[in-house]
């Protein structure tokens, strides 16, 4: 049997019901099984892997002990933690804003980020490693199947500045066929996830969400009336796109947007930058930014210098004065990219409106 994974309590069950005999192989993902002994003692259970899963007490058919016995392997749950170390689903907003109302810190996304900072002794390493490699495993079953692009830029863009409703338009646009995906945070990331959450609706709809979210325009000064006014217009919208964020609570500071439909927050900075760079196959566009959004650059430039021609994905920069003049990074990407593949791959734009008809031209017939 073929390598397969079981997330859900539903899909174990359908598994049993269509005659599943074995889980050899299977990989079980935090599942409660503790009423499924019966069941658990009757199906082969030799070379499965059950992931942070509960069972049955004692040490009879179908517990822990049992499965242990006739060879399975069990990573145990970790105690006294604020996150599964073995989700099975990416984030949603309201799961890591859940319990705004008694204040930011009390959200899950809050706790996270106080248990990150306290010291890092080795079941803490591990159980943070455990989470971003489960993490990981559902942003590629999100993923598959998608054209994914990266829209990139600086976190401390204010809800009621110009460049804010210039990336939600841009957002939009892309939405229209493509999968926007951000570094999840506020500022320029959270205006292109918003940009895609109003992908379907009228113009008036993004004119309204402006004006709500300027009465609370900067995490800064209050994260959760911040987070508030994103829910708010979340709420009157209804149903939105859907759109990429990835975060990381090592800039924890950084609240994660709302308008993201599906989150996969790190613990690691260096594996989320990573993971960020490689799911935009579709296109990486940079927004006007600073340290963090040219450390973005040139990996992402890094990855396409060494790159075989098929294999280099496109990059559009936006604002010939701020990658130009202010921070220098066009003319050295320019150089590097001289007489290779990825030169052909680049373009410097000045307005959002520029960058579908760019990536359009650059990916060709590739989509």
């Amino acid at each position: 049997m073929d390598l397969r994974e079981i997330e859900s309590l539903a899909a174990f069950d359908a598994f049993v019901a269509q005659g599943g005999r074995t889980l050899r192989r299977c990989h079980l993902q935090s599942l409660d099984l503790r009423e499924r002994a019966p069941v658990l003692a009757r199906l082969e259970v030799a070379t499965a892997v059950f992931l942070g899963c509960r069972f049955a007490d004692g040490d009879g058919p179908g517990t822990e002990h049992d499965v242990r016995r006739r060879g399975a392997l069990v990573f145990p749950a970790v105690p006294d933690l604020p996150f599964d170390p073995y989700r099975a689903a990416l984030y949603t907003p309201e799961e890591l804003y859940d319990g705004l109302g008694a204040g930011y810190p009390s959200t899950p996304d809050a706790r996270a980020y106080a248990w990150s900072r306290t010291p890092r002794e080795l079941d803490r390493t591990l159980a943070a490693a455990l989470h971003d490699h489960a993490i990981d495993d559902a942003l590629g079953d999100f993923a598959e199947g998608r054209t994914v692009v990266g829209v990139l830029g600086g976190h401390a863009l204010r809800r009621d500045e110009p460049g804010y409703a210039h990336a939600v338009r841009l957002g939009r646009a892309l939405a229209a066929d493509r999968t926007v995906a951000t570094g999840g945070g506020p500022g320029a990331m959270e205006a292109a996830n918003l940009g895609a959450f109003l992908a379907g609706q009228p113009e008036d709809a993004v004119e309204e969400a402006l004006a709500i979210l300027a009465g609370a325009p900067d995490f800064r000064a209050d994260v959760g009336a911040w987070a508030r006014a994103a829910f708010d217009v979340r709420d009157r919208v209804g149903s939105g796109g859907d759109s990429l964020g990835i975060p990381t609570w090592f800039y924890g500071h950084e609240p994660p947007n709302a308008f993201a439909s599906v989150i996969a927050k790190y613990f690691s900075n260096a594996l989320r930058e990573d993971v960020l760079i490689r799911t935009c196959r579709g296109g990486l566009v940079f927004l006007p930014g600073a340290a963090g959004t040219v450390q973005e650059i040139f990996q992402a430039a890094c990855e396409n210098y060494y790159a075989q021609p098929a294999q280099v994905v496109p990059m559009v920069l936006v604002g010939k004065e701020h990658w130009t003049r202010r921070l220098g990074a066009w003319d050295l990407l320019g150089t590097l990219a001289a007489g290779r593949p990825f030169g052909a791959a680049l373009r410097l734009v000045d307005e959002p409106e520029e960058v579908l008809p760019a990536l359009v031209e650059l990916r060709g017939d590739r989509g």
